[in-house]
Protein backbone atom coordinates (compact mmCIF):
# COMPACT_ATOMS: atom_id res chain seq x y z
CA UNK A 1 0.00 0.00 0.00
CA UNK A 2 2.92 2.82 0.87
CA UNK A 3 4.70 1.89 -2.67
CA UNK A 4 0.93 2.40 -4.42
CA UNK A 5 0.56 5.71 -2.76
CA UNK A 6 3.67 6.71 -3.33
CA UNK A 7 3.85 6.02 -7.11
CA UNK A 8 0.21 7.53 -7.23
CA UNK A 9 1.41 10.88 -5.56
CA UNK A 10 4.40 11.09 -8.17
CA UNK A 11 1.75 10.89 -10.80
CA UNK A 12 -0.25 13.72 -9.62
CA UNK A 13 2.57 15.91 -8.68
CA UNK A 14 3.18 15.19 -12.09
CA UNK A 15 0.21 15.94 -13.78
CA UNK A 16 0.38 19.05 -12.10
CA UNK A 17 3.95 20.22 -13.56
CA UNK A 18 2.59 19.29 -17.57
CA UNK A 19 -0.62 21.50 -17.61
CA UNK A 20 -2.60 21.04 -14.73
CA UNK A 21 -5.89 18.54 -16.37
CA UNK A 22 -8.46 18.32 -14.61
CA UNK A 23 -8.87 14.96 -12.57
CA UNK A 24 -12.23 14.01 -14.07
CA UNK A 25 -10.90 14.77 -17.80
CA UNK A 26 -7.54 12.71 -17.36
CA UNK A 27 -9.47 10.39 -15.51
CA UNK A 28 -11.74 9.12 -18.85
CA UNK A 29 -8.32 8.85 -20.59
CA UNK A 30 -8.23 4.53 -20.59
CA UNK A 31 -5.24 4.09 -22.87
CA UNK A 32 -2.14 4.55 -21.19
CA UNK A 33 -1.27 4.39 -17.93
CA UNK A 34 -0.19 8.06 -16.73
CA UNK A 35 3.11 6.72 -15.46
CA UNK A 36 4.23 5.79 -19.24
CA UNK A 37 3.48 9.52 -20.13
CA UNK A 38 7.49 10.10 -18.84
CA UNK A 39 8.93 8.52 -21.27
CA UNK A 40 8.09 5.55 -23.52
CA UNK A 41 10.46 3.07 -24.45
CA UNK A 42 9.32 2.75 -27.91
CA UNK A 43 9.95 6.25 -28.70
CA UNK A 44 13.53 5.18 -28.56
CA UNK A 45 13.15 2.94 -31.15
CA UNK A 46 12.47 5.72 -33.84
CA UNK A 47 14.34 8.69 -31.93
CA UNK A 48 17.92 7.07 -31.59
CA UNK A 49 17.68 6.40 -35.94
CA UNK A 50 17.39 10.32 -36.32
CA UNK A 51 20.27 11.96 -37.15
CA UNK A 52 19.79 15.65 -37.08
CA UNK A 53 23.05 16.21 -39.50
CA UNK A 54 21.81 14.27 -42.21
CA UNK A 55 18.63 17.20 -42.08
CA UNK A 56 20.68 19.63 -42.24
CA UNK A 57 22.89 18.38 -44.76
CA UNK A 58 19.95 17.99 -47.00
CA UNK A 59 18.66 21.53 -46.21
CA UNK A 60 22.20 22.73 -47.19
CA UNK A 61 22.27 21.09 -50.85
CA UNK A 62 18.83 22.01 -51.48
CA UNK A 63 19.31 25.99 -50.36
CA UNK A 64 22.07 26.29 -53.08
CA UNK A 65 19.86 28.56 -55.40
CA UNK A 66 15.96 29.27 -55.74
CA UNK A 67 13.47 26.30 -56.42
CA UNK A 68 10.84 28.13 -58.57
CA UNK A 69 8.54 25.77 -59.68
CA UNK A 70 9.11 24.26 -63.48
CA UNK A 71 12.31 25.44 -63.78
CA UNK A 72 15.59 23.47 -64.45
CA UNK A 73 16.17 24.21 -60.26
CA UNK A 74 13.53 22.69 -59.34
CA UNK A 75 13.91 19.92 -60.98
CA UNK A 76 17.38 19.14 -60.14
CA UNK A 77 15.56 19.09 -56.40
CA UNK A 78 13.02 16.24 -57.94
CA UNK A 79 15.87 14.66 -58.76
CA UNK A 80 17.97 14.85 -55.90
CA UNK A 81 14.76 13.86 -53.91
CA UNK A 82 14.48 10.64 -56.08
CA UNK A 83 17.78 10.02 -55.39
CA UNK A 84 18.07 10.20 -51.97
CA UNK A 85 14.76 8.15 -51.26
CA UNK A 86 16.39 5.25 -53.52
CA UNK A 87 19.83 5.38 -51.56
CA UNK A 88 17.76 4.47 -48.46
CA UNK A 89 15.96 1.25 -50.77
CA UNK A 90 13.35 2.34 -51.99
CA UNK A 91 11.44 2.40 -55.46
CA UNK A 92 10.74 5.94 -55.84
CA UNK A 93 8.35 7.73 -58.05
CA UNK A 94 8.21 11.17 -59.73
CA UNK A 95 4.78 11.94 -60.57
CA UNK A 96 4.58 14.20 -63.60
CA UNK A 97 1.55 17.50 -63.60
CA UNK A 98 0.67 20.37 -65.88
CA UNK A 99 -0.69 23.58 -65.02
CA UNK A 100 -1.20 26.65 -66.46
CA UNK A 101 0.90 29.22 -65.17
CA UNK A 102 2.43 32.75 -65.35
CA UNK A 103 5.91 33.57 -65.33
CA UNK A 104 6.69 37.16 -63.73
CA UNK A 105 8.60 40.04 -65.70
CA UNK A 106 11.74 40.34 -64.89
CA UNK A 107 12.21 44.49 -65.54
CA UNK A 108 9.24 46.85 -65.39
CA UNK A 109 10.04 50.00 -65.72
CA UNK A 110 7.39 53.20 -65.63
CA UNK A 111 8.80 56.86 -66.61
CA UNK A 112 6.32 59.92 -67.04
CA UNK A 113 8.01 62.98 -68.48
CA UNK A 114 10.89 61.59 -69.01
CA UNK A 115 11.10 60.73 -64.86
CA UNK A 116 11.61 57.37 -63.49
CA UNK A 117 8.32 56.57 -60.76
CA UNK A 118 8.30 53.43 -58.78
CA UNK A 119 6.12 51.44 -60.00
CA UNK A 120 4.70 47.04 -59.50
CA UNK A 121 3.08 45.16 -62.21
CA UNK A 122 0.34 43.29 -61.95
CA UNK A 123 0.00 39.38 -62.12
CA UNK A 124 -1.07 37.94 -65.24
CA UNK A 125 0.28 41.62 -67.43
CA UNK A 126 1.34 40.50 -70.59
CA UNK A 127 4.94 42.10 -71.62
CA UNK A 128 5.15 45.08 -73.59
CA UNK A 129 6.90 47.94 -74.60
CA UNK A 130 5.00 51.62 -75.09
CA UNK A 131 5.25 54.81 -75.14
CA UNK A 132 2.30 57.19 -75.24
CA UNK A 133 0.02 60.17 -74.73
CA UNK A 134 -1.61 59.29 -71.13
CA UNK A 135 -5.25 59.89 -70.59
CA UNK A 136 -7.57 60.09 -67.37
CA UNK A 137 -10.58 57.53 -67.58
CA UNK A 138 -11.82 57.13 -63.83
CA UNK A 139 -12.55 53.75 -62.85
CA UNK A 140 -12.96 52.51 -66.67
CA UNK A 141 -15.91 51.20 -66.29
CA UNK A 142 -18.00 50.42 -69.59
CA UNK A 143 -20.23 53.37 -68.88
CA UNK A 144 -17.32 56.00 -68.72
CA UNK A 145 -15.77 54.52 -71.24
CA UNK A 146 -18.76 54.73 -73.72
CA UNK A 147 -17.79 57.18 -76.84
CA UNK A 148 -14.46 57.21 -75.64
CA UNK A 149 -11.11 56.52 -77.99
CA UNK A 150 -8.08 55.68 -76.15
CA UNK A 151 -6.25 54.22 -79.45
CA UNK A 152 -2.85 54.29 -79.23
CA UNK A 153 -2.91 55.85 -75.84
CA UNK A 154 -1.77 54.60 -72.37
CA UNK A 155 -4.55 54.63 -69.93
CA UNK A 156 -4.28 56.13 -65.99
CA UNK A 157 -7.49 54.32 -63.77
CA UNK A 158 -8.44 54.92 -60.50
CA UNK A 159 -8.87 51.96 -58.32
CA UNK A 160 -12.25 50.80 -56.90
CA UNK A 161 -15.88 49.80 -58.62
CA UNK A 162 -14.82 47.37 -60.73
CA UNK A 163 -12.00 44.57 -60.83
CA UNK A 164 -8.04 45.23 -61.81
CA UNK A 165 -9.12 42.83 -64.99
CA UNK A 166 -12.41 44.73 -66.31
CA UNK A 167 -10.37 47.77 -66.05
CA UNK A 168 -7.55 46.67 -68.48
CA UNK A 169 -10.29 45.07 -70.72
CA UNK A 170 -12.17 47.58 -70.79
CA UNK A 171 -9.65 49.90 -71.39
CA UNK A 172 -7.91 47.92 -74.28
CA UNK A 173 -10.92 47.06 -76.24
CA UNK A 174 -11.03 51.40 -76.84
CA UNK A 175 -7.80 50.68 -78.04
CA UNK A 176 -5.16 51.30 -75.05
CA UNK A 177 -2.10 50.48 -75.65
CA UNK A 178 -0.82 50.00 -71.40
CA UNK A 179 -2.48 50.79 -68.18
CA UNK A 180 -1.57 53.01 -64.72
CA UNK A 181 -3.75 52.07 -62.16
CA UNK A 182 -2.97 53.83 -59.26
CA UNK A 183 -4.43 53.59 -55.48
CA UNK A 184 -7.58 54.67 -53.94
CA UNK A 185 -5.83 54.54 -50.43
CA UNK A 186 -2.37 55.00 -48.96
CA UNK A 187 0.72 52.78 -50.03
CA UNK A 188 0.93 50.03 -53.20
CA UNK A 189 -0.38 47.98 -55.32
CA UNK A 190 0.44 44.57 -55.71
CA UNK A 191 -2.28 43.50 -57.47
CA UNK A 192 -3.44 40.69 -59.95
CA UNK A 193 -5.53 40.57 -63.00
CA UNK A 194 -6.66 37.00 -61.37
CA UNK A 195 -5.93 35.03 -64.89
CA UNK A 196 -4.68 35.41 -68.16
CA UNK A 197 -6.21 36.97 -71.50
CA UNK A 198 -5.63 37.74 -74.88
CA UNK A 199 -7.03 41.20 -74.41
CA UNK A 200 -4.77 42.72 -71.13
CA UNK A 201 -2.65 45.13 -72.14
CA UNK A 202 0.95 45.90 -70.05
CA UNK A 203 -0.79 47.13 -66.77
CA UNK A 204 1.56 48.45 -63.79
CA UNK A 205 0.67 50.35 -60.19
CA UNK A 206 1.69 53.44 -58.79
CA UNK A 207 0.48 54.96 -55.75
CA UNK A 208 -2.87 56.96 -54.83
CA UNK A 209 -0.63 60.29 -54.29
CA UNK A 210 1.16 60.05 -57.93
CA UNK A 211 -1.97 59.04 -59.36
CA UNK A 212 -3.68 62.50 -57.89
CA UNK A 213 -0.73 64.57 -59.11
CA UNK A 214 -0.87 63.20 -63.03
CA UNK A 215 -5.27 63.66 -62.46
CA UNK A 216 -4.44 67.24 -61.32
CA UNK A 217 -2.25 67.65 -64.24
CA UNK A 218 -4.17 66.44 -67.23
CA UNK A 219 -7.30 68.29 -65.75
CA UNK A 220 -5.27 71.27 -66.29
CA UNK A 221 -5.01 70.73 -69.50
CA UNK A 222 -1.62 69.59 -69.43
CA UNK A 223 0.07 66.99 -71.95
CA UNK A 224 1.78 64.05 -69.96
CA UNK A 225 3.35 61.74 -71.97
CA UNK A 226 4.39 58.19 -70.64
CA UNK A 227 6.69 55.30 -71.42
CA UNK A 228 6.16 51.61 -69.93
CA UNK A 229 7.93 48.47 -70.18
CA UNK A 230 7.27 44.96 -68.99
CA UNK A 231 10.03 42.16 -69.81
CA UNK A 232 9.99 38.71 -69.42
CA UNK A 233 6.20 38.18 -68.25
CA UNK A 234 4.87 34.94 -70.16
CA UNK A 235 1.94 32.83 -69.26
CA UNK A 236 1.34 29.06 -70.72
CA UNK A 237 1.50 25.84 -69.79
CA UNK A 238 3.91 24.82 -66.88
CA UNK A 239 4.97 21.35 -66.18
CA UNK A 240 6.45 20.49 -62.51
CA UNK A 241 6.75 16.81 -60.39
CA UNK A 242 6.24 15.22 -57.35
CA UNK A 243 7.87 12.53 -55.45
CA UNK A 244 6.79 9.90 -53.70
CA UNK A 245 8.09 6.67 -52.08
CA UNK A 246 6.33 3.62 -49.80
CA UNK A 247 7.44 1.68 -47.38
CA UNK A 248 5.08 -0.81 -46.85
CA UNK A 249 3.62 -3.13 -43.96
CA UNK A 250 6.33 -5.14 -42.86
CA UNK A 251 4.22 -8.35 -42.36
CA UNK A 252 1.32 -8.70 -45.02
CA UNK A 253 -0.65 -11.03 -42.49
CA UNK A 254 -0.94 -7.88 -40.34
CA UNK A 255 -1.26 -5.48 -43.01
CA UNK A 256 -4.01 -2.73 -41.61
CA UNK A 257 -4.83 -0.98 -45.09
CA UNK A 258 -4.17 2.04 -43.70
CA UNK A 259 -1.79 4.33 -44.95
CA UNK A 260 -0.05 7.34 -43.24
CA UNK A 261 1.33 10.20 -45.99
CA UNK A 262 4.46 12.31 -44.63
CA UNK A 263 4.67 15.46 -46.69
CA UNK A 264 6.43 18.41 -47.92
CA UNK A 265 7.00 20.84 -50.90
CA UNK A 266 10.29 20.77 -52.33
CA UNK A 267 10.16 24.36 -54.58
CA UNK A 268 10.68 27.87 -53.31
CA UNK A 269 9.91 31.64 -54.19
CA UNK A 270 11.52 33.59 -56.74
CA UNK A 271 14.59 35.06 -55.06
CA UNK A 272 14.68 32.62 -52.29
CA UNK A 273 17.40 30.04 -51.43
CA UNK A 274 14.10 28.25 -49.16
CA UNK A 275 16.52 26.80 -46.64
CA UNK A 276 13.21 27.03 -44.27
CA UNK A 277 10.64 27.11 -46.96
CA UNK A 278 10.67 24.45 -47.78
CA UNK A 279 14.43 22.35 -47.90
CA UNK A 280 13.65 22.24 -44.10
CA UNK A 281 10.66 20.31 -44.24
CA UNK A 282 12.28 18.58 -47.68
CA UNK A 283 14.85 17.26 -45.55
CA UNK A 284 12.75 15.32 -42.97
CA UNK A 285 11.02 13.98 -45.04
CA UNK A 286 13.57 12.02 -46.64
CA UNK A 287 15.13 11.67 -42.98
CA UNK A 288 11.91 9.86 -41.73
CA UNK A 289 11.97 7.71 -44.11
CA UNK A 290 15.29 6.65 -43.93
CA UNK A 291 14.49 6.34 -40.39
CA UNK A 292 11.65 4.36 -41.15
CA UNK A 293 12.87 1.95 -43.91
CA UNK A 294 13.88 -0.90 -41.45
CA UNK A 295 11.10 -0.25 -38.47
CA UNK A 296 8.25 -2.94 -38.50
CA UNK A 297 5.26 -1.55 -39.01
CA UNK A 298 1.57 -2.79 -40.03
CA UNK A 299 0.67 0.21 -41.95
CA UNK A 300 1.76 1.80 -45.19
CA UNK A 301 4.25 5.07 -44.58
CA UNK A 302 4.09 7.13 -47.82
CA UNK A 303 6.77 9.61 -48.42
CA UNK A 304 5.42 12.84 -50.51
CA UNK A 305 6.96 15.56 -51.90
CA UNK A 306 5.08 18.32 -54.03
CA UNK A 307 5.67 20.94 -56.64
CA UNK A 308 4.58 23.86 -57.11
CA UNK A 309 3.36 24.67 -53.51
CA UNK A 310 4.18 28.07 -53.50
CA UNK A 311 1.83 28.70 -56.62
CA UNK A 312 -1.39 27.48 -54.78
CA UNK A 313 -0.66 23.85 -53.57
CA UNK A 314 -0.94 22.49 -57.42
CA UNK A 315 1.57 19.45 -56.34
CA UNK A 316 -0.72 18.64 -53.48
CA UNK A 317 -4.10 19.59 -55.04
CA UNK A 318 -3.01 17.32 -58.36
CA UNK A 319 -2.23 14.60 -56.14
CA UNK A 320 -5.22 13.99 -53.83
CA UNK A 321 -7.43 14.63 -56.86
CA UNK A 322 -6.05 11.71 -59.14
CA UNK A 323 -6.14 9.08 -56.49
CA UNK A 324 -9.44 6.71 -56.47
CA UNK A 325 -11.55 6.80 -53.89
CA UNK A 326 -10.85 3.82 -52.43
CA UNK A 327 -7.30 4.59 -52.09
CA UNK A 328 -7.94 8.31 -50.20
CA UNK A 329 -10.16 5.76 -47.97
CA UNK A 330 -7.40 3.95 -46.97
CA UNK A 331 -5.29 7.30 -45.83
CA UNK A 332 -6.08 8.33 -42.25
CA UNK A 333 -3.17 10.55 -41.55
CA UNK A 334 -1.33 13.64 -43.31
CA UNK A 335 1.67 14.69 -41.44
CA UNK A 336 2.71 17.83 -43.33
CA UNK A 337 6.55 19.33 -42.83
CA UNK A 338 6.44 23.32 -43.66
CA UNK A 339 9.27 25.56 -42.67
CA UNK A 340 10.32 23.48 -39.25
CA UNK A 341 13.61 24.51 -39.34
CA UNK A 342 14.24 28.51 -38.50
CA UNK A 343 16.33 29.51 -35.79
CA UNK A 344 14.47 33.07 -36.17
CA UNK A 345 10.89 31.75 -36.19
CA UNK A 346 8.56 31.03 -32.58
CA UNK A 347 7.64 27.90 -31.12
CA UNK A 348 6.10 24.69 -32.81
CA UNK A 349 2.89 24.57 -33.75
CA UNK A 350 0.49 21.46 -35.46
CA UNK A 351 -2.35 23.61 -37.27
CA UNK A 352 -5.27 21.60 -38.56
CA UNK A 353 -7.53 23.25 -41.24
CA UNK A 354 -10.44 24.67 -39.04
CA UNK A 355 -8.78 24.40 -35.52
CA UNK A 356 -9.82 21.10 -33.99
CA UNK A 357 -8.45 18.13 -32.93
CA UNK A 358 -7.53 15.24 -35.82
CA UNK A 359 -6.05 12.15 -35.26
CA UNK A 360 -2.85 13.79 -36.39
CA UNK A 361 -3.12 16.65 -34.11
CA UNK A 362 -3.99 13.96 -30.87
CA UNK A 363 -1.21 11.60 -31.77
CA UNK A 364 1.22 14.65 -32.15
CA UNK A 365 -0.31 16.08 -28.53
CA UNK A 366 0.37 13.09 -27.17
CA UNK A 367 4.10 12.45 -28.53
CA UNK A 368 5.21 15.56 -27.26
CA UNK A 369 3.77 15.45 -24.18
CA UNK A 370 5.54 12.44 -23.24
CA UNK A 371 9.07 13.48 -24.99
CA UNK A 372 8.24 17.41 -23.59
CA UNK A 373 6.69 17.24 -20.65
CA UNK A 374 3.99 19.50 -22.65
CA UNK A 375 1.71 19.24 -25.81
CA UNK A 376 2.51 20.99 -29.06
CA UNK A 377 0.28 23.71 -29.53
CA UNK A 378 -3.52 23.04 -31.73
CA UNK A 379 -3.62 25.93 -34.14
CA UNK A 380 -5.40 26.79 -37.22
CA UNK A 381 -3.87 27.10 -41.03
CA UNK A 382 -5.39 26.78 -44.25
CA UNK A 383 -2.43 27.99 -46.52
CA UNK A 384 0.34 24.47 -47.03
CA UNK A 385 -0.22 21.13 -48.51
CA UNK A 386 -2.42 19.70 -45.80
CA UNK A 387 -5.08 21.42 -47.27
CA UNK A 388 -6.14 19.33 -49.99
CA UNK A 389 -5.88 16.06 -47.61
CA UNK A 390 -8.34 17.66 -45.57
CA UNK A 391 -10.48 18.96 -48.44
CA UNK A 392 -10.85 14.86 -48.97
CA UNK A 393 -11.73 14.23 -45.49
CA UNK A 394 -8.40 12.63 -44.09
CA UNK A 395 -6.97 13.85 -41.24
CA UNK A 396 -4.23 16.42 -41.63
CA UNK A 397 -2.19 18.96 -39.94
CA UNK A 398 0.35 20.98 -40.91
CA UNK A 399 3.95 21.44 -38.75
CA UNK A 400 5.60 25.02 -38.64
CA UNK A 401 6.68 27.42 -36.11
CA UNK A 402 4.67 30.98 -35.38
CA UNK A 403 5.86 33.11 -35.41
CA UNK A 404 7.40 33.17 -38.92
CA UNK A 405 10.84 33.86 -39.31
CA UNK A 406 11.66 37.83 -40.98
CA UNK A 407 13.11 36.00 -43.71
CA UNK A 408 9.98 34.47 -44.79
CA UNK A 409 10.08 34.63 -48.51
CA UNK A 410 13.39 36.40 -49.32
CA UNK A 411 16.85 35.93 -49.87
CA UNK A 412 17.83 35.95 -46.59
CA UNK A 413 16.60 32.20 -46.50
CA UNK A 414 19.66 30.79 -45.70
CA UNK A 415 21.30 27.80 -44.56
CA UNK A 416 23.15 29.90 -41.60
CA UNK A 417 19.13 30.74 -40.33
CA UNK A 418 18.55 26.78 -39.57
CA UNK A 419 18.83 25.72 -36.04
CA UNK A 420 19.78 21.81 -35.15
CA UNK A 421 18.04 22.42 -32.16
CA UNK A 422 14.47 22.51 -33.79
CA UNK A 423 15.10 20.26 -36.63
CA UNK A 424 15.70 17.79 -33.75
CA UNK A 425 12.67 18.46 -31.66
CA UNK A 426 10.16 18.45 -34.94
CA UNK A 427 11.86 15.24 -35.96
CA UNK A 428 11.75 13.25 -32.78
CA UNK A 429 8.15 14.75 -32.22
CA UNK A 430 6.76 13.85 -35.34
CA UNK A 431 8.28 10.18 -36.18
CA UNK A 432 6.98 9.21 -32.62
CA UNK A 433 3.87 10.51 -32.89
CA UNK A 434 3.70 8.27 -36.30
CA UNK A 435 5.24 5.26 -34.88
CA UNK A 436 2.84 5.76 -32.05
CA UNK A 437 0.15 4.67 -34.76
CA UNK A 438 2.10 2.44 -37.21
CA UNK A 439 4.25 0.66 -35.18
CA UNK A 440 3.99 -3.43 -35.71
CA UNK A 441 2.66 -4.05 -32.02
CA UNK A 442 -0.33 -1.77 -32.02
CA UNK A 443 -3.23 -3.50 -33.89
CA UNK A 444 -5.90 -0.76 -33.00
CA UNK A 445 -3.92 1.98 -32.40
CA UNK A 446 -5.06 5.53 -30.94
CA UNK A 447 -2.83 8.29 -29.40
CA UNK A 448 -1.05 7.48 -26.07
CA UNK A 449 -2.78 10.16 -24.56
CA UNK A 450 -5.78 11.57 -26.39
CA UNK A 451 -5.72 15.75 -25.68
CA UNK A 452 -9.07 17.28 -26.86
CA UNK A 453 -9.22 20.82 -27.40
CA UNK A 454 -11.20 21.79 -24.40
CA UNK A 455 -8.81 19.91 -22.29
CA UNK A 456 -5.90 22.03 -23.12
CA UNK A 457 -4.63 24.89 -21.04
CA UNK A 458 -5.55 28.06 -22.85
CA UNK A 459 -1.33 27.83 -23.92
CA UNK A 460 -1.48 25.27 -25.88
CA UNK A 461 -4.32 25.84 -28.11
CA UNK A 462 -3.10 28.67 -31.12
CA UNK A 463 -6.19 30.32 -32.59
CA UNK A 464 -5.02 31.95 -35.32
CA UNK A 465 -3.97 31.35 -38.69
CA UNK A 466 0.05 31.79 -38.93
CA UNK A 467 1.23 31.15 -42.51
Amino acid sequence: MKKNSKLLSIVLAILLVVGGFSAPAFAHQTITPPQQILKDPIDNKVINKINVDNIYDNIDHLQQTPRVASTPEEYAAVQYVKEQFESYGYDAEIQEFEYFGYTAPHTVELAIDGTNVDTLPFTYTPSGDVQAELEYVGFATEEELEGVDLSGKIALVQRGSNSFAEKVVNASEKGAVGVIIFNNTSGVINGTLGTTDDRYVPVVSITQAQGEELVTKLENGEAVQASLQVVGASAGLRTSHNVIASKKPTNKKKDTGKVITVTSHHDSVPGAPGANDNASGTAMVLELARVFKNLPTDTELRFITFGAEELGLIGSRHYVANLPQAERDRIVANFNLDMVGSRDAGDLVVNSVDGEPNLVTDLTQASSLRLNGEPTRLGRSGSSDHVPFAEAGIPAALFIHSPLEPWYHTSEDTIDKISKEKLKDVAQIVSTAIYDYARFDNQNPKPKQQLKKQQLPEQFYYEESIN
